[in-house]
């Protein structure tokens, strides 16, 4: 428990990241190429928060890089999909 709470600021800032991402694919649901643009900005987000999370915490290694690239790179494809369809 401890850990979680030493972790808690990243881990909110995590969920601000993906909350706005979220609001804006619904927010401009009527225009697809504002869309597409959101979903991208969010993965970078996400990928960099990954970076300078596990760069503070000093475990930042290429394994949890690519990681982090992977699931963008999954969550862009399900998201295009959807936007795109």
């Amino acid at each position: 428990m401890r850990d979680l709470t030493k972790h808690l600021p990243h881990y909110f800032s995590l969920f601000g990241i993906l909350l706005a991402g979220f609001a804006g694919l619904i927010l401009f649901s009527y225009n697809k190429n504002f869309q597409v643009g959101i979903a991208i900005a969010t993965a970078v987000s996400y990928v960099s928060w990954g970076i300078v999370h596990h760069y503070l915490h000093k475990d930042l290694h290429f394994e949890v890089f690519v990681e982090y690239l992977a699931m963008s790179i999954l969550g862009l494809t399900i998201l295009f999909t959807l936007i795109l369809r």
